[in-house]
């Protein structure tokens, strides 16, 4: 007997078995689960979500196998997506997938050429032929890279001559710089952003951020220079989200110095483990700023585009 398919949207109450749904799909890509229910329940809350238009849930015989999601707050044109599927389910997965595009050129229309981008673990459980028989293809890689920390093995960092760090726990003010800084240092970064500051902190999910995780540095002449946005709201591990340096200043230790303090600050707080996410092709040399410093890839992604042509 054929097994039968049907596709609802999410709600609210879902984020429990969507979540379920993920860390199997970790399981078998990464080999652990690292899906925290937080972080589905704020995607299913993104104030530029209409979770009746823009998510789905496909069940196989009344059992969850796939769940895919899409939003717009990139800029004109430009839509991103997820999808999860188990293993073994093509129909559910090509059923979400024309879903997807068909909702993402909606949300795209009137706003020129337009694209739909899916971040794929480059063993996904999603058969990419699917993809690449749909007309997508592969724009760019990132590795996300861990390191184990602990409070003897990394002391708190001597800082480069007149550098100092200060958090955003307590000043308004700060946390608009911090995002200032974002924004100038990683203005030339592939896909990112633009966002004001209010948008900004829509796309951090704020609410579940501590600012006191949250450093600027500056130095005498110079002002503020640099921005460490970590964040402790993983299962897994500690997570290094942003670290920008201004232009003019790379090369003197800054960057070492920031993640040194990040090490040397999660260890303090309890973690084992710290990671990030890096594009291999990115021109500042992050990538082998954080392999000198001992940090070692957990897995890879591929980043993949969709033109958006209109159909019809």
């Amino acid at each position: 007997m054929t097994a039968m398919l049907t596709v609802r949207p999410a709600g609210p109450g879902d984020a429990s078995d969507i979540c379920a749904l993920l860390n199997a799909v970790d399981m078998i890509e990464i080999g652990r689960p690292e899906t925290d229910l937080g972080t589905v329940e704020a995607d299913l809350h993104h104030p530029d979500v209409d979770l009746a238009r823009d998510s789905w849930l496909a069940f196989q015989d009344g059992r969850l196998v796939a769940y895919a999601l899409v939003w717009a707050d990139s800029g004109p044109g430009r839509v991103d997506g997820d999808h999860y599927v188990l293993p073994a389910h093509p129909g559910a997965a090509l059923r979400l997938l024309e879903l997807m595009e068909a909702r993402a050129r909606e949300l795209a229309a009137g706003a020129g050429p337009g694209r739909l981008r899916l971040q794929l673990n480059i063993k996904p459980t999603l058969d990419l032929s699917l993809l690449t028989g749909r007309g997508y293809r592969t724009v760019r890689r990132y590795q996300v890279m861990t390191r184990a920390v602990n409070p003897a093995a990394d002391p708190a960092p001597v800082p480069p001559a007149g550098l100092t760090l200060r958090d955003c726990a307590a000043d308004e003010a700060d946390r608009r710089r911090a995002h200032a800084l974002v924004e100038e240092t990683f203005a030339a970064h592939f896909g990112h952003v633009d966002r004001a500051y209010e948008a900004w902190l829509d796309h951090l999910d704020a609410r579940r951020l501590d600012w006191s995780l949250v450093w600027i540095a500056s130095l005498p002449g110079e002002g503020d220079v640099a921005v460490l946005l970590t964040r402790d709201d993983r299962t897994s591990m500690g997570w290094l989200s942003h670290i920008g340096v201004r232009k003019n200043l790379r090369g003197r230790g800054i960057g070492g110095h920031l993640l040194r303090h990040c090490f040397a600050a999660y260890a303090a707080r309890g973690r084992d483990t710290v990671g990030l996410g890096v594009d291999i092709h990115n021109e500042t040399g992050a990538l082998a700023l954080y392999e000198a410093h001992g940090m070692g890839l957990h897995y890879a992604v591929d980043t993949w585009e969709l033109p958006l042509h209109s159909q019809g």
